[in-house]
């Protein structure tokens, strides 16, 4: 999951930094950079059987969540049997009685055809937020 970095484009005119470095063109975190989470779907499954063994203390009481998904494109792929998604999502968390969080961004898939179904080969996603305050 990349991040965002708030560094300010060259052609800024709002502040003056001394440093140079603190410019930036591109606001995404690059391949080659920290993600805030690198998920794979071993890792996920762990996590899933981690809280079905009822001693996830921080899932207790477990979470409510609501998945928002919107502005769905899609594109041609590198093959014939793949094709490209992109949407924007919305995820809302709420536990216990004050707790709630927001998660905003997008998502790129790649879908491929295999067997009669679409599965994903590939999905990337970037958070507006560049800290995660949950």
């Amino acid at each position: 999951m990349a991040g965002r970095s708030n560094c300010y484009p060259q052609e800024s005119k709002a502040i003056v930094i001394l440093d140079p470095d603190r410019y930036s063109e591109e606001d995404l975190t690059g391949e080659d950079e920290l993600a805030i989470f690198d998920e794979t779907k071993e890792t996920l499954g762990q996590r899933i059987a981690r809280l079905e063994t009822g001693m996830a203390w921080a899932e207790d009481p477990p979470s409510r969540t609501r998945h928002l998904i919107s502005n769905i494109e899609v594109a041609p792929g590198d093959t014939g049997s793949e094709i490209q998604v992109y949407a924007n999502f919305l995820v809302y968390r709420t536990r216990a009685e004050t707790e709630q969080d927001f998660y905003v961004g997008a998502r790129q898939d790649v879908l491929r055809h295999v067997d009669g179904a679409w599965k994903i080969a590939c999905r990337k996603i970037t958070l507006d937020q560049n800290v995660l305050l949950a």
